[in-house]
């Protein structure tokens, strides 16, 4: 099909309109993706008590894998353990590293998991599982925990007009067969939304709107699958969004100093206030990403300076905002990379990729706080207790979620899918 100038135009596209600034902003509009429920200003602003009965959840995505044999499970004394000391912390009888001082006095609200046993090792493959609980496979594409948890809880907040699944820093993974309704709404720490230009006179963006109206229903006419009426439900949102005051919860500029200083003026500080402030909207994911934990070499220097303190100050402030404002009994935090890295310190001061065993930091929702789940052996070689998957993890977010484990998808293929792949609930988690 032809979007250019001259012959072969779609019809209702102006002549004005080139064919790469006409697809600039169909991406812009492509952007918006969220769920097909009907919105209502009136609702969000007469409803402060459904506010507070909605669930969230927070992912913090730890991106190449970061060392928690350094940072949750240390090993003091051992051969592989390297030079950082354990501290105690706010949770009687657990202990964490020297570095993340600030998160200590917050661990009497998270749980640590340090039994987590998983076969990807490799970044793709990892990120992929520790998103979706299925391992890659080439027939079906699975959704996220993004996808899944607005799939599942997006009717608890019909007031919403911003998308109920926001990824801020990085792309998460996808809706999968579950749908581009479900795909994350990608925004920079600063609120920026990709591909998407905010400032546009309204007599202008109403024409680009007719004109995406067009091209949609030609799509739809000429039945080329569901991705067209995607499209459609798309631009029925877009000015509803682009204009609501909802917008302004993507904009942590206008969060007292004090504030946000307390988060850190780094990208993850500000995606960790972001979400905070996206929770008190409503909305019920939000993934926050900090990458750079791929640390092959100088990996303690580069803990220590770099990567510790920017999480310690965005992390704990997060967990005590919530705390303190009465949201973490229905907001569960999640702490995760794709896997851990070796025991072993290898020959360029570094550690390399782990999956056998390592951790992960749950917490708030229905979650039991203060904890340590399952260990490792003394050099962190092995897991020496009952070992659990991603599979495993999901399922135990969605019970603190109160989402039901007997949900099941069906996807393209016409195949059932059950809900965290019939991932065990890890029972020590739960009271």
């Amino acid at each position: 099909m032809n979007l250019g100038l001259g012959p072969g135009r779609v019809p209702g596209i102006p002549a004005w309109m080139s064919r790469r600034h006409f697809l600039s902003h169909l991406a812009g509009a492509a952007a918006l993706a969220a769920p097909a429920t009907t919105f209502t200003n009136s609702i969000f602003a007469s409803a402060p008590d459904l506010r507070k009965r909605h669930k969230s959840a927070i992912l913090l995505w730890m991106g190449g894998g970061p060392s928690t044999i350094d940072l949750w499970d240390l090993k003091p004394g051992a051969p592989t353990g390297g030079p950082f000391k354990q501290i105690s912390t706010s949770a009687d009888g657990v202990a964490i590293c020297e570095h993340l001082p600030l998160m200590a006095q917050q661990m009497h609200h998270m749980a640590i998991v340090r039994s987590m046993s998983t076969r990807e090792a490799d970044h793709m493959r990892g990120r992929y599982y520790m998103h979706t609980g299925y391992v890659p496979n080439p027939n079906v594409t699975h959704p996220s925990y993004g996808a899944v948890i607005a799939h599942e809880l997006a009717e608890q907040v019909p007031y919403l007009e911003v998308p109920p699944f926001v990824s801020v820093g990085g792309g998460s993974e996808g809706p999968g067969f579950l749908g581009m309704t479900w795909a994350p709404f990608a925004v920079d720490s600063n609120g920026n939304v990709r591909n998407l230009e905010m400032g546009v006179d309204p007599v202008r963006l109403a024409q680009r709107l007719e004109m995406l109206a067009t091209v949609e229903q030609r799509f739809i006419g000429e039945r080329r699958g569901g991705s067209s009426e995607d499209h459609s439900k798309v631009l029925d949102k877009t000015v509803r969004l682009m204009t609501s005051d909802q917008m302004k919860s993507f904009k942590v500029q206008d969060e007292p100093a004090e504030v946000r200083e307390r988060y850190g003026n780094t990208g993850f500080g500000r995606g960790c206030l972001m979400a905070r402030r996206l929770v008190e909207l409503g909305v019920p994911f939000i993934e926050v990403d900090l990458g750079g934990w791929d640390n092959h070499a100088n990996i303690f220097p580069t803990l220590a300076d770099q990567k510790l303190p920017e999480m310690d100050k965005a992390m704990s402030a997060l967990v005590a905002d919530l705390a303190d404002r009465g949201l973490l009994d229905d907001t569960v935090v999640i702490w995760m990379g794709e896997f851990g890295r070796t025991p072993n310190i290898n020959g360029g001061a570094g550690r390399d990729h782990w999956a056998r065993g390592w951790s992960v930091v749950v917490g708030g929702g229905g979650f039991k706080r203060g904890i340590v789940v399952g260990e490792t052996s003394a050099d962190g070689k092995e897991v020496a207790t009952e070992p659990y998957t991603s599979q495993d993890l999901m399922a135990s977010v969605l019970k603190a979620l109160g989402i039901s484990l007997e949900t099941t998808f069906t996807a393209k293929n016409g195949r059932p899918m059950k809900i965290a792949n019939s991932g065990k609930v890890i029972k020590e988690l739960f009271a």
